[in-house]
């Protein structure tokens, strides 16, 4: 099955490598070249590739033209907008190319949509920017007297970093009348100097020279490099050393370890004694070969120093000397040609990626990459694959794959996929290099927000202080980014008279909802309201939930006294006869709590009394009475404060004050007292006091001798005139006060209150009871009883 899988995906990548190897055949058949100069500055002009392509500038930018390269190494960037190919850094030849003539660097122009190719290359041009140099600048030559006119000494040869007519073109050597200096070539095209005996030397006459060799390349101005020759003129040694071959061949593999023996070359001296004794040694060798090589002087076998690498070097020139005890030496050549193994994973250069990718999307190409190895043969033949599992796929032209998807993908199922691109030789044993990529889906907003609940119900108590928390909503949003960031708000509400926006308010960014103002319990216990959720993506989706507000009570109101009125005006008096039982309702405290709940439970307790003991208050609804029989040892006046507190927490409270005046029957007349006069008054002078006794007994022996003589009359005409109040004559108005039944008094009763017109005292002139079925007889106001008197009854009080 993984067979037949893989033989479709070559099948479809060998059709997509014939249609592009069809529209681009043009392109590939003959790489467009270029050139430029060495060392020219970067940023500078190769040429416009617009103009190239046949392409106008905004086909140019539309078709997404590329320059890539081998290895992914740019040396050019490319200008979008003009189209101009530029340097893309200062360029060295020898570093790119060393001796290599020419120096080509291949790349490639890259056309994404369509997609189309070219191949390309650029020249870069050699200047005279090196001078030749002597490895050694000392050489030393030795030359045996019996030389005959026209030996030849080869000398070791200069290195010019540059190449062609830049490099070495010939040598020199200073004036002297023995020796001249030849140029000479070898098969890799290097020059070497060759020194030639002119004139045949004399040992006793000269034992040694000291020559200049000079070295001139081709430039212009041309360069030079000079190194010391010191010829040492010998005794005579007339046979050199031959090798057994000049020429050697040999292959070699590139994983050949260290000290591998290459080969062995030998060489032969017919002379006997020292003059045949011969020493192997590497003749002219570069800094290169010394490094890779090393031979036995005494037995000539070449080994390796170091590893070979095929793809830096193929092959190697080794030229050997084998010098006898004397003058003489002979050369030879080792041609060594290494055999590639597949030592090189293939590498993946990527040219585009894209990520993330819209999700809901269709056919998306996700990244652009080349595959290559630097094996050749079958160890340089790629495949390239994907894991099976995944909405992608491969298409390939040539050494180009594209990355693309199957089908469109859905971030809220799976926002990121892993995708491993495998590339494998052929070789033996098989390379493979994997690269991994995480491929991220971009949002699109596809899902509105949803409340973690459809309603909220939040609870808050009074008297809150402004800007309060009271509570949050929350919402979420399966998409990501701005398309999940929610924005709470308040909606319009459903009732119009509801001044929402002056009630609460709503955090845009958390959904923390809070008070505005205080609220009060008693104007507005619950109201309702809506909120909206949007997230920010375009365009915006919503959703909303409802939220109910519950005000809690606190207890922020005091009880109010009802009755008796606690006003300030002046204060009503309780009569009750000394005749009373225990238990005599003497009056009731009706008082009414704003708050609810506990916070209006109201209870009643007798805080001060005149005399304690006398009167009770019952706890839970208020009433006065009696609590024993009374006597006449009792004083008349007796003034209560009964004090009202309610159930909440902590408990407030208010204090009613009661004047209780203690008569024998309902005939008996009385003077209610103010009360003490206040602090400040108390420290008036001793006069006022003086002044205010007398006055005050002067008053109460008139009153008892009216009480008496009213007493008397009233007890005679009993029988015909009940209820008749008489009245002293004089301009005294009477005034009656009505007290219809309220909660508090259950049964209705009634008072007639005449008091003197001009007196300015409000003292009570006169009491008795006032029979209903009769008219008083004076003018008033009715005041009805209630339960505080057992039967209905009335005073007239003048």
């Amino acid at each position: 099955m993984e067979a037949s899988g893989k033989l479709i995906c070559r099948q479809r990548q060998v059709l997509f490598s014939f249609l592009l190897l069809g529209l681009s055949l043009a392109g590939a058949a003959e790489p467009r070249s270029y050139s430029v100069v060495e060392e020219t500055e970067g940023s500078s002009f190769v040429t416009n590739l617009a103009k190239d392509l046949g392409l106008e500038q905004r086909e140019f930018s539309r078709r997404g033209v590329r320059v890539v390269s081998r290895g992914n190494k740019l040396h050019l960037q490319l200008n979008q907008e003009t189209g101009d190919l530029l340097l893309n850094e200062k360029l060295n030849r020898e570093d790119l190319c060393g001796h290599t003539e020419p120096c080509v660097l291949r790349f490639q122009v890259l056309l994404e949509s369509p997609f189309e190719f070219f191949q390309a290359e650029l020249q870069v041009i050699d200047i005279n920017d090196h001078s030749p140099v002597f490895l050694d600048k000392q050489m030393l030559v030795k030359v045996s007297e019996s030389s005959p006119p026209g030996t030849t000494f080869p000398l070791k040869n200069a290195e010019d970093l540059d190449v062609g007519q830049n490099n070495i073109e010939n040598y020199i050597i200073s004036p002297n009348s023995h020796f001249r200096v030849l140029t000479r070539k070898r098969s890799d095209g290097r020059k070497y100097p060759e020194l030639v005996l002119d004139k045949a030397l004399d040992r006793e006459e000269e034992a040694e020279l000291r020559l200049t060799l000079t070295a001139l390349d081709g430039g212009s101005p041309p360069r030079s490099g000079t190194a010391q020759v010191y010829i040492e003129v010998l005794d005579v040694n007339d046979n050199a050393p031959e090798f057994e071959q000049p020429f050697y061949r040999v292959q070699i593999s590139e994983d050949s370890p260290v000290g591998f023996l290459v080969v062995k070359v030998s060489a032969t001296d017919v002379d006997t004694g020292v003059n045949g004794e011969i020493s192997y040694s590497l003749f002219q060798a570069s800094e290169e070969i010394g490094k890779t090589f090393k031979i036995n002087p005494l037995t000539g076998e070449i080994e390796l120093k170091k590893q070979l690498d095929f793809e830096k070097l193929q092959s190697y020139e080794v030229n050997i000397e084998a010098r006898d005890a004397g003058t003489f030496s002979g050369k030879c050549t080792v041609l060594i040609q290494v055999i590639d193994v597949n030592d090189h994973a293939p590498e993946v250069t990527m040219s585009a990626f894209t990520s993330p990718i819209p999700e809901n999307a269709p056919e998306t190409v996700v990244a652009l990459f080349s595959v290559s190895d630097l094996d050749s043969g079958e160890n340089g033949k790629i495949s390239c694959s994907i894991q099976e599992d995944l909405p992608f796929l491969l298409k390939s032209a040539e050494n180009f794959y594209t990355l693309l998807t199957e089908r469109p993908l859905d971030r809220e199922s799976r926002a990121e996929y892993n995708i491993t691109i495998t590339v494998t030789d052929l070789g033996t044993p098989m390379l493979k290099t994997q690269l991994n990529m995480t491929v991220l889906i971009a949002d699109v907003n596809d899902n509105a927000p949803a409340f973690t609940q459809t309603s909220y119900t939040l609870f808050v108590r009074e008297n809150n202080s402004p800007a309060l928390h009271i509570g949050s909503v929350s919402a979420t949003d399966r998409d990501s980014g701005t398309n999940a960031q929610v924005t709470y708000s308040l909606l319009p509400p459903q009732d119009p008279h509801l001044p929402l926006t002056s009630l609460v308010s709503i955090n845009a960014e958390n959904g923390h909802l809070f008070a505005l103002r205080s609220l009060d319990y008693e104007a507005l216990q619950a109201f309702e309201f809506r909120v909206g959720a949007s997230d920010r993506g375009s365009p915006a989706l919503s959703s909303e939930a409802v939220v109910r507000v519950l005000v809690l009570d606190a207890n922020d109101n005091s009880p109010f006294v009802l009755y008796p009125l606690q006003n300030g005006s002046a204060p009503c008096t309780e009569l009750v006869p000394r005749a009373a039982e225990p238990g005599y309702l003497v009056t009731k405290v009706v008082a009414v709590d704003g708050d609810s709940g506990q916070n209006a439970w109201l209870s009643y307790q007798l805080l001060k009394a005149t005399e304690p003991g006398l009167f009770g208050v019952w706890a839970h609804n208020g009433e006065v009475r009696t609590a024993r029989l009374l006597s006449e040892r009792d004083a008349a006046k007796h003034r209560l404060v009964v004090l009202v507190k309610d159930n909440g927490e902590p408990p407030r409270s208010a204090t009613a004050t009661l004047h209780v005046l203690l008569v024998d029957g309902f005939s008996q007349p009385y003077l209610p007292l103010p009360e003490a006069a206040p602090t400040q008054a108390q420290a008036d002078s001793l006069t006022v006091y003086l002044v205010v006794a007398l006055a005050s007994v002067s008053s109460l022996f008139l009153f008892s001798v009216l009480l008496f003589v009213a007493v008397r009359l009233c007890r005679r005409s009993r029988a015909a005139s009940v209820g008749r109040c008489l009245v002293p004559e004089g301009p005294l108005p009477g005034h009656l006060v009505d007290m219809g039944g309220t909660e508090t008094l259950s049964q209705s009763y009634q008072f007639e209150v005449c008091l003197a017109g001009g007196s300015g005292t409000n003292e009570f002139k006169f009491l008795k009871p006032i029979i209903p079925n009769f008219p008083p007889q004076c003018p008033g106001k009715e005041i009805q009883g209630n339960s505080t008197f057992p039967n209905n009854f009335g005073f007239n009080i003048q």
